[in-house]
This record gives structure tokens, C-alpha cells and sequence, in this order.
């Protein structure tokens, strides 16, 4: 890593020190020598590697041994019967719900945790929707770093629980995670010493998504999809896999045309959705978020400039399904592809069907579509009755 550089203006900063976000109040993304980087980070040198995700180890930001628990290298599983239904020439999910703690946060929070500890963090806090509370408490107790989780008190249970057993303090909010991030910073972060773990406001759990970027790479033998559809809520794996394919074409792989992006929304949250359709480069924060999926009800997020470039520069769109159609989709992966999915991976199936009506995926393409999350968190949702009649 050469540099941290802002999002926004460009500054510089030394990756040494503990950072948060620029003083414009840009979020930060790592830089890399990848002119050296690409001396031995060559597909064909992978196949030696460790079999998850700090295989990459020149394009992430550590120096010494990972926090680690064997994220990444999820599966990526064909769904032919999908495909010809859809009429594409292929479909596979890319499966995240394998992932230590059941999600791509795993992904995140382990580079996150890793570069901070390197740099004496000692005590974390995190306002979240459920999965990244999870991760943090995880990798947080696997590193020896206190852990404070602020959670809606309406998250299902499941992640409660999963925060408190890792030995997190948890603390329930009424509303969504903007109150939960407002109460956190009310709280003492960073004046009580805690390190804030928030989307985008470290530079490094960005660093962590994007080698979904660089596993799809590779298991698609360099052939990617000609689209991604990626369920949205903060959008740092959208962005993180939108800078690696960046980073591959720097490194001189053989890259072709990376994918195009398709953010995927729910209708009672969909920031994202609406300033793409305006045509806008930010978004406006959004008034009563109302979802079944956690992940998604975000009403705004700090990265929403990078995620709507994202989708533009690649040929991408956006779009905002319903909680009838995520919950139908996501029953639907589990009954007839054996994959049982978030309520947020039920989105991206729902997004694509979406997407085939619309025109933005055409006939005879090939699709990858995220699933972020594991349906098992999710159960008194996925399998109510409301579920069941949608």
C-alpha cells in the first residue's frame, strides 16, 4: 500500500496512522504500488495460495498475520433451470451466506479489524442493520478488541444474540441504523477511545469486499458475467468490487469488459434507485425506511457519489423491487436452487427479473447475482405467513 487517498478531493494521507474519513468528509480508499504488486499477483501464481481471501495479500492493507477466520473463496453456483426461465446464457449466485458469521461482512470486518489492530486499536464500535454487528463482535474477540454493537431494536434476534455471545456489548435503538450511528457517536466514539467501524468511515472494510471482485475473476477463468446485480444498503461491496476490477486492469490481467453493475433496492428504501433515475451524483437521505431486509434499510449512505459513478461508468442501472418480491425470490432460490438466502439475496434475484422486464439485462446474457447473507438468520421472516402468501 502506497497511499490512503479521499474519494472526494483527492488528498493524500500516510497509511500509517489511524484514519478515519478526510476532513471534507470524503471517505478514504487504499492506494497500491501496483506496478511492484503485479510482479507476483498473477492468476496463474494463485494456485499456490491459501484458499481465502488474503490470497491478495499485495492488494490488502497488512503487514503481519490477518485476524482471520476463513473468509472468502465462497462458492459461486450455477442456476441453469433460472437461466433458461430468465432466457440467459448463464446465472450463478455468488454465495456469501459461507462466509464466518453467515455474510460478505465477514469479508470486511476481517480486513478492517487487521489493519486496525496493526495500527493499536484496542476498543471498536459499530452501528449496523445485524450482519456487520455480527462480523465486528466476531473478528473483535478473535483479536482481543472490546467490541460496542448498536443495533435497531427491531433486528431479528439472531443477530442479538450472535453479538452478545462473541462478548460484544450490545445496545438496541429505536429506529434505523442512522439513529443507531447518531446514538453511538452521542455515546463517546471516538471521545471514550472506540474506534469507529462504520461503512466507509475507516478506509480498509472496503478492501475486504472487493476480493469478491477478484474470486469472480477466477472462478470464471477471466470470462466474467456481462452483468452483477448487488443488493444495496451502504454499497461497499458494490464500490469494492468496482475498484478491483480497476485494480485487475492496472495489474494487466487479462480483464476484457467488467460487468455491469446493477444496484438493487427495496421500494421502501431505495435512496440509490431515485438518484439514479434523476440522473444525480448524490442521493437524498431517505424519510421512513421501511423493509423486511435489514441490509437494505439504509437511508443513506456516505459512499452514495462512488456507488452511483460505479453503476454509470460501467453501463449499469438500478432498480427497487418490493418486500413481496424479495421474500417470493428468496423462497424461490431456497425451494428450487437449494440456496437459502437473506431477504437482501432474495433482492438480487428479484432485481434481475426486474431488470429482464426493463430491458437492462438482455436476452442470451450472462448474470451473477449476490447473495449476501445467509437465509438462516432470517427464518421468522423468510418462513411467516406473510412470507408464504407473497
Amino acid at each position: 500500500m502506497e497511499r490512503v487517498e479521499c474519494a472526494r478531493c483527492a488528498r493524500s494521507f500516510d497509511p500509517s496512522l489511524t484514519l478515519t474519513v478526510c476532513g471534507c468528509g470524503g471517505p478514504l480508499l487504499a492506494r497500491y504500488r501496483l506496478d511492484l504488486a503485479s510482479r507476483t499477483l498473477r492468476p496463474e501464481a494463485l494456485k499456490e495460495r491459501r484458499n481465502d481471501l488474503w490470497r491478495y495479500r499485495e492488494v490488502l492493507p497488512a503487514r503481519g498475520e490477518p485476524v482471520s477466520l476463513g473468509e472468502g473463496m465462497t462458492p459461486l453456483i450455477d442456476l441453469p433451470e433460472l437461466a433458461g426461465e430468465l432466457g440467459l446464457a448463464r446465472l450463478a449466485v455468488k454465495d456469501e451466506a459461507v462466509n464466518p458469521t453467515g455474510s460478505f461482512k465477514a469479508r470486511g470486518l476481517s480486513v478492517a479489524v487487521t489493519a486496525a489492530l496493526e495500527r493499536g486499536v484496542r476498543k471498536g464500535a459499530i452501528p449496523s442493520a445485524g450482519s456487520a454487528a455480527s462480523a465486528l463482535a466476531a473478528y473483535g474477540a478473535r483479536a482481543g478488541i472490546e467490541v460496542e454493537i448498536y443495533l435497531p431494536r427491531d433486528t431479528p434476534t439472531a443477530f442479538q444474540s450472535e453479538s452478545r455471545l462473541h462478548g460484544a456489548r450490545l445496545h438496541l435503538v429505536e429506529g434505523t441504523i442512522a439513529d443507531c450511528a447518531q446514538r453511538m457517536r452521542a455515546a463517546g466514539s471516538p471521545r471514550n477511545g472506540w474506534f469507529d467501524f462504520s461503512t466507509l468511515r475507516e478506509p480498509y472494510r472496503i478492501e475486504g469486499k472487493k476480493t469478491m471482485a477478484y474470486e469472480l475473476f477466477e472462478q470464471t477463468s477471466g470470462e466474467l458475467p456481462a452483468v452483477l446485480i448487488c443488493p444495496t444498503g451502504g454499497g461497499t461491496g458494490l464500490i469494492g468490487m468496482w475498484k478491483a476490477f480497476e485494480e485487475m486492469r492496472e495489474l494487466g490481467w487479462k480483464l476484457g469488459r467488467p460487468p455491469r453493475m446493477v444496484s438493487v433496492q427495496a421500494e421502501g428504501c431505495a435512496p440509490i434507485v431515485t438518484a439514479f433515475e434523476k440522473g444525480a451524483d448524490s442521493s437524498e437521505p431517505w424519510g421512513q425506511p421501511r423493509t423486511v431486509a435489514c441490509g437494505l434499510r439504509v437511508p443513506s449512505a456516505l459512499g452514495d457519489f462512488l456507488i452511483l459513478r460505479a453503476l454509470r461508468e460501467s453501463g449499469g442501472g438500478a432498480v427497487a423491487v418490493s418486500d413481496g418480491e424479495l421474500l417470493d425470490a428468496a423462497r424461490h432460490l431456497a425451494r428450487r436452487a437449494g440456496v437459502l438466502a437473506s431477504p437482501e439475496g432474495g433482492a438480487a434475484l428479484a432485481g434481475l427479473r426486474r431488470c429482464r422486464q426493463q430491458g437492462i439485462v438482455r436476452e442470451g446474457e450472462s448474470v451473477v447475482i449476490l447473495n449476501t447473507g445467509s437465509g438462516m438468520k432470517y427464518l421468522d421472516i423468510l418462513d411467516s405467513r406473510e412470507a408464504r402468501e407473497a
